[in-house]
């Protein structure tokens, strides 16, 4: 006869288990759900990347638009207007980014070759004792390795021909998306909640507007403390007297698009201008007028600027710059945060949803569910 407590024990382990089992396959369909989208973007790539870049830049100058839309311009005009401010103002950034560097290329390359010459006098000097005959050999070995790969590097040349006519091609298809957004984007929401109707239409629509609003909240952040960090770095710059002074503002201004990785890359190339042009003591002053801006930057600016619309943890932005990175170079690095803040606004707004229907009082459920989240 077998004891009652130990039937009872059973049953629960039996009925935890199938519950796990549940959540398990509820789990592998989602899993294999976000497969299935993650090869549909892949395929349909090369029209998903005109629709993000547009996205991010309609979020970025939205206020704009709609301070003219309210003193009275017709939304045509004020599509077309916005638009072309936007491309003049990034071909006028390209441009002095571009100019000043090639008309110092020769001073930076002069820099470079002093460089060089100085740590071949350091190799030659102990602990290396390296003769000039072995640094001449290792000369002619780079040498030849370079002119056996000469067909390796036309064929990358070529391959990087192309690369920049599908990016012009993307440029353009961005601008043309960002117009009509411009545009007509206020009506897509509502026009889309009626078409889909039902119970599915409003929360659609309110995901969108949060996403859109999110968005907004992250580019809009992310350039003001970008144009922090370009001024406060720029001065520094002046302070110390290195060369390019203005594009490499411009470079850690772009930079901030890119949480983390943008600004680390930018001080390198900063330490590394400086290092050339003006020596060892001033790239280590140029480093640490960087480390001061970038200490002011995650503990003064951005909690100021960006404050908690995004609520991303900076491991989750990590992350998520890391993993988009990997996965699409550049790209990847410059959407990672933008897609992690729209997932998390999906979260938030599943679990808002599941607190007003499982809680006793929908309101003060949520309002719970939100200040965990802040928490």
């Amino acid at each position: 006869m077998s004891h009652p407590r130990a039937s009872s024990s059973g049953t629960r382990v039996l009925s935890a288990l199938r519950a796990s089992a549940v959540v398990s396959a509820y789990c592998l369909v989602v899993v294999a759900g976000l497969a299935v989208v993650w090869w549909l973007l892949g395929w349909m790539w090369v029209a998903v990347l005109p629709v993000c870049l547009a996205l991010l830049v309609s979020t970025l100058v939205w206020p704009l638009a709609r301070f003219l839309r309210r003193h009275g311009w017709p939304p045509l005009l004020v599509a077309a207007v916005v638009t072309a401010g936007t491309v003049l103002l990034v071909a006028g950034l390209v441009v002095v980014v571009v100019l000043p560097v090639a008309g110092q290329a020769t001073e930076v390359a002069t820099g470079v070759s002093s460089g060089v010459d100085t740590v071949r006098q350091w190799l030659r000097g102990p602990p290396f004792n390296l003769g000039s005959d072995q640094l001449g050999s290792a000369v002619d070995a780079a040498i030849g390795q370079l002119q056996s790969s000469t067909g390796e590097i036309l064929g990358t040349v070529l391959s990087g021909v192309g690369v920049l006519g599908t990016g012009l091609v993307t440029i353009a298809m961005a601008v043309v998306l960002t117009f009509f957004m411009l545009k007509d984007g206020p009506a897509f929401l509502p026009w889309l909640g009626r078409q889909l109707g039902g119970r599915a239409g409003p929360h659609v629509a309110e995901l969108g507007r949060r996403c859109y609003d999110a968005l907004g909240a992250f580019m809009r952040s992310q350039a003001l403390v970008g144009l922090a960090d370009a001024v406060g770095i720029a001065i520094g710059l002046l302070v110390v007297g290195v060369p390019l002074v203005l594009p490499l503002a411009v470079l850690t201004f772009l930079g901030a698009f890119v949480p983390v990785v943008g600004a680390f890359v930018a001080g390198a190339v900063a330490v590394l201008i400086a290092l050339v042009s003006n020596g060892l003591t001033d790239a280590l002053i140029v480093l640490g007028v960087i480390v001061l801006v970038q200490q002011l930057e995650g503990n003064v600016w951005q909690p100021i600027l960006q404050g908690r619309s995004l609520r991303l943890h900076p491991a989750i932005v990590l992350l998520a710059v890391v993993v988009g990175g990997n996965r699409a170079g550049v790209v990847g690095a410059l959407l990672a945060v933008p897609v992690a803040a729209v997932v998390a606004v999906f979260w938030r707004y599943g679990r808002e949803q599941l607190s007003r229907s499982s809680g006793p009082s929908g309101r003060d459920t949520a309002g719970e569910a939100e200040e965990t989240d802040d928490a």
